[in-house]
């Protein structure tokens, strides 16, 4: 007799895509940071949805403001204003000091409203001739032609032909190498996630950040810093950026922004605020209010108290992993974290899961996004768990 989870896996493998290599675990439903499965075994969650669900699963708050915003107003369209929009674009940018927001649906599409925005800045004030922009090995920006042309890793380069021109990859943390790129004529912005997420979970150095935004900030090319995964609390600051002392011109992000509904925004400073004038950039769902008023649950919560205790529980991570057999290392910040092991990570996933503790992978590291709320209880048990699990595959 199969199992339910068997079951919807056989349902699954006939009517969905076969684009996902997933695990064989059905989640049913959740509370917080805990999962159960279709067979009813609990699960401990570090994974919150690869950084979606901010605030776990069912959260009170959370749960209220979308309820309540299905019976006022489920949608309409952009070509009217919307109060949960407007809160939430103000909230927003009185929080990074940024002028103006336009809202979309996804990571990817607040990365493409980037590079539109960028290459029209550039155009508008230059002309023809002045498009490229650099981003950097091993970075990950999306999944559409576009993003992943802006992506820095070869694995993605393929099958998609032909991908849009327009882009080049410097190495990060080469701060000789990011000038050299950026003095060329052609280019009008470069793009940088804080941390490179898919990329491995990898901090870029501080120093090279503050040279390269520097360098662009002086020969008028713009700044994208991509914090589609870093941002909303995920390393402790509001967004990523703010830790490494920089402003820049344009920041995408999505994620955790409404904390489980599909939301990406796209900010502008003052110089690049007026450059999508009306026509220039449009979407049909993007700060549907729905999804507004669910990220406004989640940015209201983000004080500084709150900032800390998140960076309070990465260092609690680093501090019972770091040393253990098996571990080699731990990178990222925050409750954004990547631990190198000796075995593969796949392996550490899979026996995670058998002890009832969800996390991910990122290159070749477990990857670590837990809720930024998740109790401490919680954490200690899944984390004792993990590194019980790394050290016995170490052993085997």
């Amino acid at each position: 007799m199969i199992t339910k989870t068997e079951q919807f896996e056989q349902q699954d493998k006939e009517y969905i895509a076969n684009t996902y290599g997933r695990f064989n675990v059905c989640f049913e439903k959740g509370k917080g940071s805990l999962l159960w499965d279709v067979d009813g075994k609990e699960y401990i969650d570090l994974g919150s949805g690869i950084g979606v669900t901010a605030f776990g699963v069912d959260d009170a708050e959370w749960s209220e403001a979308v309820t309540k915003q299905t019976h006022a107003l489920n949608h309409i369209s952009n070509l009217y204003y919307s109060l949960p929009q407007i809160q939430l674009a103000e909230f927003l940018c009185k929080a990074t000091g940024m002028k103006k927001v336009f809202f979309s649906n996804s990571g990817a599409e607040s990365n493409e409203c980037s590079i539109k925005a960028a290459r029209k800045y550039s155009h508008d004030k230059y002309g023809e001739g002045r498009h490229v922009i650099v981003t950097l090995v091993n970075s990950f920006h999306g999944r559409t032609i576009t993003t992943l042309s802006a992506t820095g890793q070869d694995v993605f380069h393929q099958h998609f032909f032909p991908f849009t021109e327009g882009f080049l990859h410097t190495p990060a943390n080469d701060i000789d190498a990011a000038i050299e790129v950026l003095t060329r004529p052609d280019v009008c912005a470069i793009m940088m996630e804080p941390i490179q997420g898919e990329g491995g979970v990898m901090p870029l150095d501080k120093e090279f950040v503050q040279a390269v935004t520097k360098f662009a900030h002086e020969n008028d090319k713009l700044v994208l810093i991509d914090e589609v995964q870093t941002g909303n609390g995920r390393t402790g600051s509001f967004y990523a950026y703010q830790q490494f002392g920089i402003e820049p011109d344009i920041v995408s992000t999505a994620k955790g922004l409404a904390g489980g509904l599909p939301m990406g925004a796209t900010l502008f400073n003052e110089k690049t605020q007026f450059v999508l004038n009306a026509g220039a950039h449009a979407t049909t769902f993007g700060g549907n209010p729905i999804c507004a008023a669910a990220a406004n649950t989640i940015v209201n919560r983000l004080t500084p108290e709150f900032l800390d205790s998140v960076k309070a529980k990465g260092e609690f991570v680093k501090s019972i992993l770091i040393g253990k057999k098996g571990v080699v290392g731990i990178s990222g910040m925050g409750l954004m974290l990547g631990i190198e092991t000796t075995v593969d990570a796949k392996q550490v996933i899979a026996k995670c899961l058998e002890k009832g503790v969800v996390v991910l992978s990122a290159k070749n590291k477990v990857r670590l996004l837990p809720a930024l709320n998740i109790p401490q209880e919680q954490l200690e048990k899944a984390i004792t768990i993990l590194g019980e699990v790394i050290a016995e595959l170490a052993h085997s």
